[in-house]
């Protein structure tokens, strides 16, 4: 079967931006393909979308083994007993063979498959450092046509995947008791990302209380008072969850979305031009800060294809 052409592929992108969450999988296909011509139909669709500004778009990230899993199965769980539709895109490291997806976390992620008003969708690396690839960034700013809430879930905790963060609206970090993972956090300057610190496997209980404690004394050390820490526990009966979301979404209610979203974009295009030109073609512009500078003063509805463009052209 071959693959939508550019009117297919931009067809799919109206029925996102009118909402339309089952035009999601094929969509995602569409941006999935780096092909030459698999990029053109995914211009072709992202031009369609737009900019959307509805959604909340959250990062979940945290060392594996951490619960991360576990703890989405609840929160999407929470989400839709409220009524939100959400799109989970689980970064997988990549297969070297095939540059695909490795491990397919959404196996894990339980949900009714039945739900329509529910994506999981496993998404490769790509081998970048900072986690997230480029058709990651495009398919978060595609679903979020559609879809209430949309989670960005990487592996690793550190300097080198903060690209979460510049994605996303509201950055979550998962902590696994007894793990050693705070002072790991503290050497890493990790602790200056998250808008919500999250400790799981409350059900273990004093490790977990220690794990909670420990944290917030670290985040106090730095100055840093706003950041809730929340305990949970995944395992049904569950705990903290509703805490979790209330936390989540109070940090929405405090942020400027439109602005959070174009701050994204931009951050998106110049980490794609650097990619694909290199630091010498950054340089050439003045390096990053003129660069951010050249992108704050452009129109505020562009859309990162514009602004790469914009970038291309100095």
């Amino acid at each position: 079967m071959s693959p939508p052409a550019q009117p297919e592929a931009a067809e799919l992108g109206r029925r996102l931006r009118a909402g339309d969450r089952t035009a999601g999988p094929a969509a995602l296909n569409v941006i999935e393909d780096r092909s030459p011509a698999g990029r053109e139909r995914a211009a072709a669709l992202l031009g369609e979308v737009g900019v959307a500004d509805g959604a909340h778009l959250v990062g979940v990230t945290g060392p594996p083994g951490a619960g991360k899993s576990s703890l989405l199965s609840a929160l999407v769980s929470a989400w839709r007993d409220a009524g939100r539709t959400v799109a989970v895109l689980a970064v997988d490291p990549s297969s070297k063979r095939s540059g695909g997806s490795l491990l397919g976390d959404r196996a894990r992620i339980e949900h009714d498959p039945r739900d329509d008003g529910v994506l999981i969708r496993s998404t490769a690396a790509g081998g970048r450092l900072g986690g997230l690839a480029p058709p990651t960034r495009e398919a978060a700013f595609a679903l979020a046509s559609a879809f209430d809430i949309v989670v960005v879930e990487t592996v690793g905790v550190g300097q080198s995947e903060t690209d979460v963060e510049e994605l996303c609206d509201t950055t979550v970090v998962v902590v696994q008791p007894a793990s050693g993972d705070t002072l790991q956090f503290l050497k890493a300057g990790i602790m200056e990302v998250p808008d919500v610190l999250v400790v799981t496997k409350a059900d273990l209980g004093d490790v977990a209380l220690r794990a909670e404690r420990d944290l917030r004394a670290a985040l106090r050390a730095l100055g840093v008072t706003a950041t809730p820490v929340v305990s949970v526990s995944s395992i049904p009966p569950t705990q903290g969850i509703e805490h979790l979301v209330e936390a989540i979404e109070a940090h929405r209610e405090g942020l400027d979305i439109a602005a959070s979203r174009r701050r994204s974009r931009q951050l998106a295009a110049i980490a794609e031009f650097t990619a694909e030109h290199g630091e010498r073609a950054l340089r050439a512009l003045g390096g990053r800060r003129a660069t951010e500078q050249l992108l704050a003063d452009a129109p505020p509805e562009s859309t990162t294809a514009e602004l790469i463009e914009l970038l291309a052209k100095g």
